[in-house]
């Protein structure tokens, strides 16, 4: 049995009460459908600014009703430090996914993107802090890592800034770090790579990649890749992402606190196979799909290529992704083709 399938086990014998910042998001609805499958009391925290309904909808059709009678949704911002205040109240653990994402968005929208990762972020702490929480796990970021070139990406070495959302993210994990020595508050930042899987939102100006293409390839559009197609990410399935975020809250071992990690697979894939991958899978699921990539200029702010070392998260927390790129598409597509059709 895996570290995360035996605390799964320890969590329905003894479940413990969470708090899911932007629940209604993609990456919050999925920790809140794990949770209440694991019998947990959550406290979600959202005001819709890039979260939807339907999401939560969703997530109640697939738990107990018991199970969904667990969940108290609040309708706040995390810019409102009362709204963060209410909801730490009685809670055990803290995960922090609400923020604004989307390195494009920064770039066309800097105030916006500091209020609410940075601000945001910091009401957060505070509130957490305040209400003696027993842990705190937060949504960092690989654009940490902006202008270095190193490959793979190793916690410690980071290089600068490449876009105002990079900053925000960084920042977060300077203000973690100083709560720890100031108020002996310790915390955890997960660095998200390219999670990708089901809820995550096709639409709008600042959609995924996965999710975007996803779209153009069922409706038939155009779907267009920035660049020459080689730039590279490690792409991280959603189940891996839980896993951690788990992991982290639960954490016993104290040197696994106050530290920031990587969480993705180890992999790299470049947007061209990225492109084959969600073809290949969309016609595995009958929808044909027969456009060729529309290429286009590089997009500003991007790094060029992105691949994870997951040794320490691996070494302190227990992790162990289940889910590589191509699994991970073929569960996403089941889900993308009822939700697009």
């Amino acid at each position: 049995m895996s570290q995360y399938q035996t605390v799964c086990e320890q969590l329905k014998q003894n479940p413990k009460t969470w708090l899911v910042t932007g629940v209604a998001g993609f990456i919050g609805s999925n920790l809140l459908e794990t949770l209440l499958k694991l019998d947990q009391t959550v406290v979600g925290l959202d005001n819709f600014a890039t979260g939807h309904q339907r999401n939560l909808d969703e997530v109640q059709s697939l738990v107990a009703a018991e199970q969904w009678a667990k969940f108290s949704f609040i309708e706040g911002d995390i810019r409102n430090l009362e709204d963060c205040q209410k909801a730490c109240t009685n809670v055990d653990y803290v995960l922090h996914q609400a923020a604004l994402g989307s390195v494009p968005r920064s770039i066309a929208d800097p105030i916006t993107t500091n209020a609410a990762n940075i601000t945001g972020f910091l009401n957060m702490l505070t509130a957490a802090r305040d209400a003696e929480v027993k842990s705190f796990t937060y949504a960092a970021s690989s654009s940490t890592y902006g202008d270095h070139p190193a490959l793979p990406k190793v916690e410690d070495n980071i290089g600068k800034p490449l876009s105002p959302y990079a900053v925000t993210k960084y920042v977060n994990e300077l203000y973690a770090e100083v709560f720890a020595r100031t108020y002996g508050f310790k915390t955890i930042g997960l660095r998200y790579f390219n999670v990708f899987g089901k809820r995550q939102d096709p639409n709008g100006a600042y959609a995924a990649v996965i999710p975007k293409w996803t779209a153009a390839m069922i409706a038939g559009d155009n779907v267009f890749i920035n660049g020459d197609g080689e730039t590279s990410r490690d792409f991280c399935f959603i189940e891996n992402t839980v896993q951690a975020n788990i992991l982290a809250a639960t954490t016993q071992n104290d040197e696994a606190k106050n530290q920031v990690y990587n969480v993705a697979v180890g992999d790299r894939t470049t947007l061209n196979d990225l492109f084959k991958a969600i073809k290949s899978a969309l016609n595995e699921n009958g929808i044909s799909c027969d456009q060729e990539p529309v290429y286009r200029e590089f997009r500003v702010g991007d790094v060029r290529h992105s691949q994870a070392d997951v040794t320490k998260i691996k070494t302190l927390l227990g992790y162990d992704p289940k889910f590589r790129i191509f699994e991970g598409i073929s569960q996403a597509m089941v889900w993308y083709k009822h939700f697009l059709n």
